[in-house]
C-alpha cells in the first residue's frame, strides 16, 4: 500500500518512484492518439545526432590544417599556404552554422511535444483536485498547490527539453569522441580519460544529489511562503479589521527568511559543485596534453596531433559539463514532477461506480433512510436519521450549532457517502448514480456565497452556461437583483472583484438566487442562506427564495427559525438525531428545544430590530451619549 505525504512536502526520491514518474510521464512525450508528434519525436532526434556527428569533424580540421602549416611539414606550395587557413576558415564555419542549425530544427520540432506535454499533464492534474474529496481541499493551502502545479509543469517542460533532446545525443558524442581518441591515439589517453570521466560523474552525483536536500528545503520553504501570502491576501478586509498589517509582514517574513537561507545555500553548493567539476577536468586534460607533448618532443606524434588533443578534450568538456547539468536538472525536475504526481495519487473519496448511471428525476423526491455518518470514526456526527422530502414540499432542518445540520448538505450533494443507511432520490440510491447527474438536479444557495473574479453576467450564467442574456435577466430580475445591476454604469459586464468582494452581502446572495434559478433543477437546497443578513435584507432575500421553491423540492437548512415557519415539515436535529419533528405550530405546542430555541431567538431578533430602528432615527448616537435631541 502507498502512503501519501501530505502535499507539498518534497521527499527523496527513490529508484522506484524515478522509474514510476518516468512511467506515468511517457504517455505524455510519447503520444498515442498524436502520430504527428510521434513523428516530430523522430525527426528531431534524427537532426540532433547529425549535428553531433558533424560536430565531431572539428577537432580533425584543426589537426590536419596544424600539420598543413607546421614547420617541417612537406614544403608547402603558395597555394597550399593560402588553402590551408581558408579551410579551416570554411570548415568552422560549416560545422558551426550545420551544428545551429540542426539544433534549432531539433527545437522547433520538439517544440510542439513539449507543450503538449505540460499542456496534457496540468490538465490531468487540475481535472483531479475537482475530483477530489471536499476533506481533500478542506486541508489544502491553495498557495503551497499553486507552486506545486507550476513547478510540476516547469519540470516536465525541463525533462523533455534536457533528457529527451540531449541525453541521448549527449551520450553519442561522448561515444565519439572516445573512439576517435582511441583511433587517433592510444588505450592510455582513454583510461586517462575514462578515469577522469567516472570522477567527474561521481563527483557530480555525490554533489547534486547533496545540493538535492538543500534544494528541497527550499521548495518547501517557497510553498509556505506563498501559501502565507495568498492566505494574508484572501484575508484582506480581516487583516485590516485587526490593523495586523506588521503581523502579517512579520509572519511573511519569517517565512522568507527560510527561503532566503535556502536559496544562499543552493547557490553556494553550486559554485562549490562547478569548482570541484573544474578541478578534476582541469587535471584529466592537463594529464592528456602532458603525454601528447611528450610525444611530440620524441616525434612520436605531430603537432597536429597535440592540438587535436586539446581540441578533442575541449570537446569533450561540453557533454560533461552537460552530465552535471544533466543529472542536476533531471533530478530536479522529477522532484517537482513527483510532487505533482503525488496529487495525482491522492485517491477520490467518492467515487462513480462502474455501472453508476445517470439520475432519473420524474417526483425529486428526497428520503434519509437511517442515515449515520462520520468525519472520525470516533466522533459521530449523525446517527440513525431518517426523514423524507416529499415532492414539491419544502422540509426544514435546524437545531443548534453543531448538530449536523451542514453534514447533510453535504451527504446530500454526495461530498461524502454515508457510513450507514441510504439516501435515495426518487427511490434510487445516490451510491448508484453518477455525480454528475445529481448535482446537476440539486440547485445551492450558500450561506457564504463566494463568487468568481469576473463579471455579474458570468456568475449568473454560471448555473446554466449556455443561457441566453434575455435568460440571464429573467433570472436576475426573478431574484430581485436586475433593477440594481442596470444601475451601474457596466451593468452584467461589472466585475465583482475577489470572492465577490465588490458586492454587498445581499447583493452576493441575490446573484447566487439568480443563478440557481438559471438552472431551474428539480431539487432545492438552502443552506443557512439569509443567516449572515440583516433584518431587511433578509426579508427581501427570503421573499426571493420563497418564490424560487415554489413546486420544487426543497431542504432548508436554517439557523434563524423565522425563515422556515411556512414549511410543510420541521426536522430538529440534537447531538446527531432528530430529536423533534412537525409543523412550526405544533412544534411550539410540544414546549421542547424547538420552543425554547424559538423563544430566545425571537427576543435577539426584537432587540436586534429595535437597535436597528433607533440607529436609523438617530444615526449619530446622540440621545444614546445622553444629550439632548435636536428640537
Amino acid at each position: 500500500m502507498r502512503h501519501h505525504r501530505s502535499v507539498g512536502q518534497a521527499e527523496p526520491l527513490g529508484q522506484g518512484d524515478t522509474l514510476r514518474t518516468l512511467k506515468n510521464l511517457w504517455p505524455h512525450l510519447w503520444p498515442h492518439d498524436r502520430p504527428d508528434l510521434k513523428r516530430a519525436v523522430i525527426w528531431a532526434l534524427a537532426a540532433l545526432v547529425v549535428g553531433k556527428v558533424l560536430t565531431v569533424w572539428m577537432p580533425y580540421v584543426y589537426k590536419w590544417t596544424t600539420d598543413a602549416l607546421a614547420p617541417g611539414a612537406v614544403e608547402p606550395t603558395k597555394a597550399q599556404l593560402l588553402a590551408a587557413p581558408i579551410l579551416l576558415v570554411i570548415a568552422w564555419g560549416v560545422v558551426r552554422v550545420a551544428s545551429n542549425g540542426f539544433n534549432q530544427l531539433r527545437d522547433a520540432l520538439f517544440a510542439g511535444v513539449g507543450q503538449h506535454a505540460v499542456r496534457g499533464l496540468a490538465t490531468a492534474t487540475f481535472r483531479h483536485l475537482h475530483a477530489l474529496s471536499l476533506r481533500f481541499h478542506l486541508q489544502r493551502r491553495t498557495g503551497g498547490l499553486s507552486r506545486i502545479v507550476e513547478r510540476g509543469a516547469k519540470g516536465i517542460e525541463t525533462i523533455v527539453r534536457i533528457s529527451i533532446l540531449a541525453g541521448f545525443p549527449t551520450i553519442v558524442e561522448f561515444a565519439l569522441m572516445a573512439g576517435v581518441i582511441l583511433w587517433e591515439f592510444d588505450w592510455t589517453y582513454v583510461l586517462v580519460i575514462a578515469l577522469t570521466t567516472w570522477a567527474y560523474v561521481w563527483f557530480s552525483i555525490r554533489a547534486s544529489d547533496w545540493r538535492m536536500e538543500i534544494r528541497r528545503d527550499m521548495n518547501n520553504a517557497d510553498n509556505d511562503s506563498m501559501s502565507k501570502a495568498v492566505d494574508s491576501l484572501l484575508n484582506f478586509e480581516t487583516v485590516k479589521y485587526f490593523t495586523a498589517e506588521e503581523m502579517e509582514a512579520a509572519r511573511y517574513d519569517r517565512a522568507m527568511a527560510k527561503y532566503e537561507d535556502a536559496a544562499i545555500r543552493t547557490y553556494t553548493s553550486l559554485a562549490w559543485l562547478n569548482f570541484g567539476q573544474a578541478v578534476i577536468f582541469s587535471l584529466g586534460m592537463a594529464a592528456c596534453m602532458a603525454m601528447s607533448a611528450w610525444g611530440v618532443m620524441k616525434g612520436e606524434q605531430t603537432v597536429g596531433q597535440f592540438v587535436m588533443i586539446n581540441a578533442l578534450m575541449m570537446q569533450l568538456s561540453v557533454p560533461l559539463n552537460f552530465i552535471g547539468t544533466l543529472y542536476r536538472e533531471i533530478k530536479q525536475s522529477l522532484v517537482d514532477i513527483e510532487s505533482l504526481f503525488a496529487i495525482l495519487d491522492q485517491p477520490a473519496e467518492v467515487s462513480d461506480r462502474p455501472d453508476a448511471k445517470p439520475l432519473a428525476v420524474s417526483q425529486a423526491a428526497i428520503r434519509f433512510e437511517d442515515v449515520s455518518f462520520a468525519y472520525d470514526p470516533e466522533r459521530p456526527i449523525l446517527t440513525g436519521v431518517s426523514f423524507e422530502v416529499p415532492a414539491g414540499k419544502t422540509v426544514a432542518i435546524v437545531g443548534p450549532s453543531g448538530a449536523g445540520k451542514s453534514t447533510i448538505s453535504r451527504l446530500l450533494f454526495r461530498f461524502f457517502d454515508v457510513k450507514g443507511g441510504r439516501i435515495t432520490v426518487d427511490g434510487q440510491d445516490l451510491r448508484d448514480v453518477s455525480q454528475a447527474s445529481l448535482r446537476a438536479a440539486i440547485g445551492m444557495v450558500p450561506q457564504d456565497t463566494v463568487l468568481f473574479n469576473d463579471t455579474i453576467a458570468y456568475n449568473i450564467r454560471y448555473g446554466r452556461p449556455e443561457a441566453s442574456e434575455e435568460e440571464v435577466r429573467e433570472a436576475a430580475n426573478l431574484a430581485q437583483i436586475g433593477d440594481f445591476i442596470a444601475r451601474l454604469p457596466k451593468g452584467y459586464e461589472t466585475e465583482v472583484g475577489e470572492r465577490g468582494l465588490k458586492l454587498s452581502g445581499g447583493e452576493k446572495q441575490r446573484v447566487a438566487i439568480a443563478r440557481t434559478i438559471l438552472k431551474a433543477p428539480p431539487i432545492l437546497m438552502l443552506d443557512e442562506a439569509t443567516s449572515a443578513l440583516d433584518t431587511h435584507t433578509e426579508r427581501e432575500i427570503q421573499e426571493a427564495l420563497d418564490r424560487v421553491s415554489r413546486n420544487r423540492t426543497t431542504l432548508v437548512i436554517a439557523h434563524r427559525l423565522s425563515t422556515v415557519v411556512g414549511a410543510d415539515e420541521i426536522l430538529v436535529l440534537d447531538k446527531g438525531v432528530v430529536a423533534e419533528r412537525g409543523r412550526h405550530d405544533e412544534l411550539l405546542a410540544k414546549g421542547g428545544l424547538y420552543a425554547s430555541m424559538w423563544a430566545r431567538q425571537r427576543a435577539a431578533d426584537e432587540a436586534r430590530e429595535q437597535l436597528e430602528k433607533t440607529e436609523a432615527e438617530d444615526p449619530f448616537g446622540v440621545v444614546r451619549r445622553g444629550q439632548p435631541a435636536a428640537e
